[in-house]
């Protein structure tokens, strides 16, 4: 899809700043055993990219960019959302960042998703590192990740299907932090910010809830926020085993005293660590991230909400499920699910169910990630909401 719009690689220098980027676009075939989604349009480009780490070395590397948009011509606006960092023992297994469930909730929103692999994971890991911080200094792993964003909104703004001039800046953990520079640095056409469980430093296996040198991260934030201009969503849950429930609150604190804008966001406890409350307590961050985009004119429904019980059917009786016989055996398998659970049929015969956390939302992905047909819930919790 990529190169027919791009008849030559692009260069785009930052004079700003203390690194330069070459961007060299190319579409890039996702290994075999992947499966896209194609009712999202997904597909994975790259750009070349050059950074610095903290000792001053500089390398070239690709950034595979996994992108997310809606049906239809656009132009629409862009979220770029950014992966987090796992322990030192674990990044090497970090492959390609998907974040299908909350991309899909901004596709609906009308948002185009993109969605870098930074420099030092997945296919980049070795060697180079821009964003080992020691714990010591977080500013040149931020400028590397920020720019790295930057990089991202430059190549959208060559897209005839994206409107670059309204975009927002999302991640989760390191990512989160990529959010909290990048609306530091103030660029043009930046609506907003989102940070989930943002931060650096912290080690659930080695000194869970204790991140070294967090005052590091206040400090710079504190500073940076001086020249931030849009506002912020920060959402930390209370069992975060990477931060603790506390910290947070101080890196925020250092934030608003900056002078930046942000609504701080504190949620219960969520499963064994609450760091990764962005996959797994989207019931509950889901309505304040929809409460933010709202304030910011997107407007636009996308939570999706189950059906009030339609009659059609009674919830045990899998005969009159509209799908063949895999999707009965699939059925089957559902209604031994403990709620909340639900399942989707599409109009082609296709299914997908989901339990726990946003499944109504989930079973819709599910049943329409793999052959693009439009679904609709079938069963929810001990209900059939289906209607022929």
């Amino acid at each position: 899809m990529v190169k027919r719009y791009l008849a030559k690689a692009l260069a785009v220098v930052w004079l700003a700043s203390t690194s330069v980027f070459a961007l060299d676009v190319a579409p890039a075939a996702p290994p075999a055993a992947e499966v896209l989604a194609k009712d999202l349009q997904e597909e994975v480009v790259r750009i070349q990219a050059t950074v610095k780490d903290l000792y001053g070395r500089e390398a070239t590397k690709p950034v595979p960019i996994t992108i997310y948009r809606p049906e239809g011509d656009g132009p629409f606006p862009l979220v770029v959302f950014n992966h987090g960092r796992a322990p030192a023992s674990k990044r090497a297994q970090q492959g390609r960042y998907r974040p299908e469930a909350a991309a899909r909730y901004l596709v609906a929103k009308g948002f185009v998703v993109m969605v870098p692999n930074r420099i030092g994971y997945w296919e980049t890991y070795g060697d180079f590192d821009p964003e080992n911080s020691a714990c010591t200094n977080i500013e040149p792993m931020s400028i590397a990740a920020s720019q790295q964003v930057l990089a991202t909104v430059e190549f959208a703004k060559t897209l005839p299907y994206v409107d670059a001039s309204r975009w927002l800046v999302a991640g989760q953990s390191v990512g989160g932090l990529t959010s909290v520079a990048t609306v530091g640095r103030a660029p043009d056409g930046l609506l907003g910010g989102i940070n989930f469980s943002g931060g650096t430093g912290g080690n659930p296996d080695v000194n869970p809830g204790r991140p070294c040198n967090p005052g590091a991260t206040s400090r710079y934030w504190g500073d940076i926020a001086k020249k931030a201009k849009v506002p912020m969503l920060w959402m930390y849950w209370q069992n975060d085993k990477y931060w603790g429930p506390d910290i947070p609150k101080d890196w925020h604190q250092a934030w608003t005293r900056g002078g930046a804008q942000a609504q701080f966001a504190a949620f219960g406890p969520s499963g064994e660590n609450g760091h990764n409350g962005l996959n797994e307590d989207m019931d509950h961050w889901l309505p304040v991230v929809d409460r933010f985009l709202q304030d910011l004119g997107f407007d636009r429904p996308a939570i999706v909400m189950a059906p009030p019980p339609s009659g059609f059917a009674e919830i045990a009786d899998a005969s009159r499920v509209p799908v063949g016989s895999a999707g009965k055996a699939a059925y089957a398998k559902f209604l031994d699910m403990a709620v909340p659970r639900a399942f989707a049929v599409s109009t082609k015969g296709g299914f997908g169910f989901a339990h726990g956390d946003y499944a109504a939302g989930r079973a819709l992905g599910n049943c329409q990630r793999n052959n693009g047909n439009t679904c609709l819930l079938y069963a929810v919790d001990g209900d059939v909401v289906w209607k022929p």
